[in-house]
């Protein structure tokens, strides 16, 4: 791939592994519009979310990640692939998951979008055994 045609990067590191060293073969991307983890050595395999997609992040801070200043994030989106995916053990978490809030909100006012919109949309799907579009979950109280 020519430098031309690659995308600017706005942040890349590694998965971290043994006392917070990136010898690792998965490596995380961010573009201003994607979110993309690559993996493999021999067998490349890429993984793309669509940033304005993402629905919640939470940060993970276990005990032996803090001690070597990395941290986990897990992401949920509306990408039919992914809909789960963890960004594991990288340099400076919370500065990595400002950054991604930045750059989804930013997605989000292009698209005309917010995290709400994307509900309802089949994600666990719902049941409404006498199709009038309301959850049997909720009929069930309104009776």
């Amino acid at each position: 791939m020519s430098k031309k045609n690659e995308p600017k990067y706005i942040w890349r590191d590694r998965k971290r592994t043994f006392l917070g060293l990136p010898w690792s073969f998965t490596v995380y991307y961010l573009t201003e519009t994607k979110f993309i983890r690559r993996t493999g050595f021999f067998n490349i395999e890429e993984d793309e979310i669509d940033l304005y997609k993402i629905t919640d992040k939470k940060l993970k801070l276990p005990f032996g990640q803090r001690m070597v200043g990395c941290g986990t994030i897990h992401i949920c989106s509306r990408d039919t692939d992914s809909p789960e995916s963890d960004i594991i053990s990288v340099k400076k978490p919370r500065e990595v998951l400002e950054l991604l809030d930045k750059y989804i909100n930013r997605e989000r006012d292009r698209y005309g979008t917010r995290g709400r919109d994307l509900y309802g949309t089949g994600h666990p799907p719902f049941h409404d055994a006498d199709g009038d579009g309301i959850p049997d979950e909720v009929e069930s109280h309104i009776e």
